[in-house]
């Protein structure tokens, strides 16, 4: 969680010095993700939305990989299948029918493999739960009792538009109204949602109905580095939640049973700033993509047109040298 928070303090540093296009904070959402991923195997696969950030580190992605679609080298940093944790989702909601449509996948599998028992974990907003697409998964989920759990961080906002503003029904029960497994959790409480998201998964895996969890957090920066919270938050609401820090909240709990030191915290921040260190010059490292690259991978095969346009392109460009 502390690794997590200064990825992405120093993420949102190197946006604001111009190294990155754009990014997405989960400041306050670390105990969410860290729980939650730690609640499934390596094995399962996993689709995030775009600030899975610690959900990510949890599964060995390096800060190069994550910042690659940032800063518009790579449409996507990492190779899915390498560290069973799918590419960042920008469009809203489009990740719950890819999960879906992969589990069932996942299904197909189970049944000529018997002890097979892969699910999978879908990571999604309150805002995306909006969404038509969201509807669709719930729903098809459950009439095919797809292997997936769903896993929503409530963080109050979607966007400037607050949660009581999007449903009268809260998401969990609208999700058991398709005839999903759900639970509620305090999604700043690492060890709950750990709990929680085991305790899903394990249904899943036996072979109940899919599941939604619901972890209620609050999101403690903006929805993005072109987004202005002050404008529509609240500086009381945002005091609040600043008080239920999941980070301060599992050092206390720590410190109180006796399980860690002031050393392990000094270590842990040490390799904190060592981590943003390397975020810095990773993302600084990355090279500049070649637009010849992208005539190339605008087609499977390249159509007579296209090749004209990149050889006319590339002789353009030559023509300087």
């Amino acid at each position: 969680m502390a690794l997590a928070r200064s990825l992405d303090q120093e993420a949102y540093h190197l946006q604001r010095q111009g190294e990155l296009g754009l990014w997405l904070s989960c400041r306050g959402q670390e105990a969410a993700q860290v729980g939650s991923i730690r609640a499934v195997r390596d094995t399962d696969y996993v689709f995030p939305s775009y600030r899975e950030h610690a959900a990510a580190l949890c599964r060995g992605i390096d800060p190069a990989e994550m910042l690659t679609q940032w800063r518009g080298t790579a449409h996507g940093g990492w190779d899915p299948a390498d560290y069973r944790f799918h590419i960042t989702s920008l469009v809203l909601s489009t990740q719950l029918l890819h999960a879906t449509g992969y589990a069932l996948g996942v299904a197909a599998d189970h049944r000529k493999d018997p002890d097979l028992d892969e699910i999978v974990l879908c990571y999604f907003g309150d805002g995306s739960a909006s969404q038509g697409d969201a509807n669709e998964a719930f729903n098809w989920a459950a009439v095919t009792n797809a292997p997936i759990v769903f896993f929503c961080q409530n963080n109050q906002w979607a966007i400037s538009t607050p949660s009581t503003a999007q449903s009268r029904t809260s998401l969990h029960v609208r999700a058991a109204g398709f005839g999903l497994g759900t639970t509620v959790v305090d999604g700043n409480d690492v060890l709950a949602v750990q709990t929680a998201t085991k305790a899903a998964a394990e249904i899943v895996r036996a072979g109940g109905p899919p599941q939604l969890v619901e972890a209620i957090t609050y999101r403690m920066a903006g929805h993005s580095t072109s987004d202005d919270p002050t404008r529509y938050r609240e500086d009381d609401e945002v005091k609040l939640w600043e008080q239920r820090d999941p980070l301060a909240r599992v050092r206390r709990l720590l410190e109180s049973e006796g399980w860690a030191d002031d050393a392990y915290f000094a270590s842990v921040e040490a390799e904190a700033g060592a981590l943003a260190e390397a975020t810095r010059s990773a993302c600084r490292a990355l090279e500049e993509p070649s637009l010849k690259d992208t005539f190339r991978n605008t087609l499977v095969n390249e159509s007579p047109a296209l090749r004209r346009e990149r050889e006319q392109y590339s002789a353009w460009k030559d023509s300087f040298a």
